[in-house]
């Protein structure tokens, strides 16, 4: 059975930053990011990693950055290890398939979600408003309907791990000003139709998505991970029913098990049991080979 690896040190290598998921060290012009396999559920890292979760978030990274290469500048540069220093490469054993090497980018502290359904918090914001960021919509609709066109409902990136608040478009264009609030709606609005379309033809619903955007030598690039299970909401096709919660390719098993266990949701978080870790890397990794038919090396096995 695959290992969790939810720590990670590169000793020599400055540690850029440190995320819910990610191990991001400094390179000098460029940075080497690492996804673990740490899972996180209402706003807690839990002690619980999922094997090989880390593997299959930066293999579909790479399989998206891919499709998307045409319609947008992007920061990766590689997955591949050849090439980097001795004291890097010594660690290739915790390293191979779960790292990205990417440029260094500006960040842009905006979260850019596309909508083409109403499902999570859009859905509960509409139950009581009739709107979702302040975005009037159609009456009636119900849960996980499919809207008449996708929407962008950006958020502010929250700080200390806490959960991005939704704002409106208005309040976006006065963060970061009108014109790049048009480009990287009308470009997130583009990657989401895209993405959507294909994975229709692979039997797969996107929801919606949250996509990250930087600056690269005075251009908007698409940065950090794309179009995953942490970032995406994927449904299957064939057993979509609006009207209810749709099933997700996410860690809704861990989110339910909490529930079931009766986790007040303060920390510390408790301890999966092993076959909801691996029943949650094994719904990831479902998606995944459905979506770009390829295969990992990985063990999934009890």
């Amino acid at each position: 059975m695959q290992q969790a690896v939810t720590q990670l040190e590169l000793p020599g290598v400055p540690l850029f930053a440190r995320g819910k998921v990610r191990e991001t060290f400094d390179l000098g012009d460029r940075l080497l990011m690492v996804a673990t396999d740490r899972i996180s559920a209402y706003d807690s890292i839990l002690p619980t990693g999922v094997p090989a979760k880390g593997i299959i978030l930066t293999q579909f990274a790479r399989f998206w950055f891919g499709q998307l290469q045409d319609m947008v500048q992007h920061h990766l540069i590689t997955t591949e290890l050849d090439g980097l220093p001795e004291h890097i490469i010594r660690y290739r054993h915790l390293l191979r398939d779960r790292t990205m090497i990417v440029r260094k980018a500006n960040r842009i502290d905006i979260e850019c979600v596309a909508r083409g359904y109403i499902s999570g918090s859009a859905w509960a914001e509409y139950s009581e408003h009739g709107t979702v960021c302040g975005q009037r919509l159609p009456n009636g609709l119900r849960e996980s309907d499919r809207l008449p066109e996708p929407i962008f409902t950006p958020a502010t990136k929250a700080a200390d791990g806490h959960h991005d608040e939704n704002i409106s478009v208005e309040r976006m264009a006065e963060i970061i000003g009108d014109e790049q609030t048009e480009k990287l709606r009308d470009l997130t609005l583009r990657i989401y139709r895209f993405a959507e379309d294909f994975a229709r033809q692979h039997g797969i619903i996107i929801a919606d998505t949250k996509l990250e955007f930087g600056m690269i030598n005075g251009q908007l690039a698409l940065i950090d991970e794309v179009l995953t299970p942490d970032s995406s909401r994927f449904w299957d096709a064939e057993l979509y029913e609006p009207g209810a919660s749709q099933p997700s390719f996410d860690k809704q098993i861990v989110r339910d098990w909490l529930t079931s266990a009766g986790w007040d949701r303060e920390p510390p978080a408790p301890r999966l049991p092993q076959d909801v870790a691996l029943r949650t890397a094994r719904r990831y990794y479902e998606v995944f080979q459905r979506l770009t038919g390829e295969s990992l090396d990985i063990d999934l096995t009890a």
